[in-house]
């Protein structure tokens, strides 16, 4: 641990920098630094060396070279215990730099704003400050480098107690946080350059496109017991909308690899829902979902009641606090999640007793979804928008001679929000407040409609005066004339079909009120 007695201070952030500077200098360590930061160092009374004192060499081209010499780059690159770079250091009357406190040119920031120019982009790409950052960030054996002012107090506990000197384990992760700052700086700058066409505009998909992960957790294993996994967030603020990569896990034994990918099944489906809502998932698909103008207990009975079979071991999601009540009626279910905004005290107390349930807490505020949705294959990468396409059922075109009754659009906007969160191809049966049947993931639509109806029957529940929700299209009337076999009234589907007009006149014939929502929900 060598004693640091120089540093090379430039930043664009200077959130807590004055203070930091006034702490290192009560340690007698020497300032470097440059424009305005070396402004705003001298009107708080410290002593600064300008760069270009230091190396002799003036400020050039507007700034864009004042850093970009050897005796910077040497000074922080020289192996300090190496006889040769000492000597080497010498001859050339080059100092050594201990301490590199540098944050780059805010190019994210600069081409998130409408109005930037293409220039104003350019000009905001930093180059001495990531040459600086990952010369300090390679010699860290030696140097400490500081890219983020959150390291400010630590670096300084360091030296406190060391006399002015900061750990080699400290070095070395603060240079692990330079190089995920530089790599994701490039490819900021990379995925800019990309997504312009030859005109300068802006495109959806360019031609790259970075993303950072930082490891959450470890997982025991993965889908299966012979594959490893781990779980990897979005670097960066993650913003207000609820995730799973941002619950917080109250109880219960670590999360597996299913358990995530299901959690954040029943979380994205609870999303739909502004009243009150209890979803349960099973293999990514509902088994259950109800909503309740009462109660949240009210809404679990009713959810449960759509397939109690399938909710054991199952994933359960709601938008309201779990309190007791309903704690009541989940501890007799053997339950993989449950994933909630908050729990009261008597809910945490009576689930307690279930240890191997897991409590996910994650806040919900209002939010505007947004982002991508990535699906891996072998050798690449799907990459689309999200599915937050939504429809007003009562703006939807109808079709059959008969429109639907206001309790039957009710229940067509409650089905089709489940519908959106199945496996293609879906059918769902349902009332204005409660899945009756789901038939989801089969390779033929008539054999969701068949599954769907033999859900409702399996688990007693009466699908007379039910509504149809469908995915994607009828390619024959066949999967809609089950549905009406069972007693359903209504039904929404995207339309577009040739056989359309079939499709159409088998719901006339059966009274059942049709209308087209113009947007798929496929869910591969």
């Amino acid at each position: 641990m060598a004693k640091i007695e120089r540093a090379l201070v430039s930043v664009s952030d200077k959130t807590g920098l004055v203070e930091f500077a006034r702490a290192l200098a009560r340690f007698g360590v020497e300032l470097l630094s440059t424009g305005g930061t070396a402004k705003l160092l001298r009107e708080a009374g410290l002593a600064v060396v300008q760069v270009s004192d230091y190396t002799g060499q003036p400020e050039i081209l507007d700034g864009r070279v004042k850093t970009l010499h050897p005796k910077v780059h040497g000074g922080l690159l020289a192996i300090r215990d190496s006889a040769e770079h000492r000597r080497q250091l010498a001859a050339q009357g080059f100092g050594t730099i201990d301490l590199v406190v540098v944050n780059l040119y805010p190019f994210e920031a600069t081409i998130a704003r409408p109005e930037a120019t293409f220039t104003e982009a350019i000009e905001n790409i930093d180059i001495g400050g990531p040459a600086m950052i990952r010369s300090a960030a390679k010699n860290h054996a030696f140097v400490t480098v500081i890219v983020d002012p959150a390291d400010y107090a630590r670096v300084l506990d360091e030296m406190r107690a060391s006399g002015g000197a900061v750990s080699a384990a400290t070095n070395r992760e603060l240079a692990k946080k330079v190089f995920r700052t530089t790599a994701h700086y490039d490819g900021a700058i990379a995925d800019y350059l990309g997504g312009l066409d030859r005109e300068g505009k802006r495109v959806r998909f360019g031609e790259t496109l970075h993303v950072e992960l930082v490891k959450a957790q470890d997982l025991r294993y993965g889908e299966n017991p012979h594959q490893e996994a781990a779980f990897y967030r979005e670097a960066g603020d993650l913003g207000p909308e609820p995730s799973v990569a941002k619950a917080r896990q109250l109880q219960g034994k670590e999360l597996s690899f299913n358990n995530i990918v299901d959690a954040n099944a029943a979380l994205e489906l609870v999303k739909e829902f502004r009243e009150t809502v209890a979803v349960a998932i099973k293999h990514t698909n509902p088994c259950g979902v109800a909503t309740s103008r009462q109660s949240l207990v009210d809404a679990f009975r009713k959810c449960r009641a759509c397939d109690p079979v399938s909710i054991f071991g199952g994933i359960v999601g709601t938008n309201r606090e779990v309190d007791g009540e309903t704690a009541e009626q989940m501890k007799d279910i053997f339950l993989e999640i449950v994933i909630a905004p908050s729990f009261s005290a008597e809910a945490k107390r009576i689930l307690a007793a279930k240890k191997n349930v897991r409590l996910l807490e994650v806040a919900f505020a209002d939010y505007r979804p947004h982002g991508l949705d990535m699906k891996k294959v072998v050798g690449g990468m799907l990459v689309q928008d999200r599915d937050l396409g939504a429809v007003d059922v009562r703006a939807c075109k109808v079709v059959s001679k008969r429109p639907p009754s206001e309790g039957e659009l009710r229940a067509l906007d409650f089905a089709w929000k489940v519908c959106k969160h199945a496996k293609s191809n879906t059918i769902v049966l349902a009332r204005e407040d409660q899945v009756v049947g789901v038939g989801a993931g089969q390779m033929s639509r008539v054999d969701s409609a068949r599954l769907a109806v033999l859900r409702a029957e399996t688990n007693k529940l009466s699908t007379r005066g039910t509504v149809v929700a469908s995915d994607a299209f009828f390619p024959f009337p066949d999967a809609l004339e089950v549905c009406a076999e069972a007693g359903a009234t209504a039904v929404a589907h995207p339309g577009g079909s040739i056989r359309d007009p079939e499709v159409v006149d088998a719901a006339d014939r059966r009274g059942m009120a049709m209308v087209l929502t113009g947007l798929r929900h496929f869910r591969h």
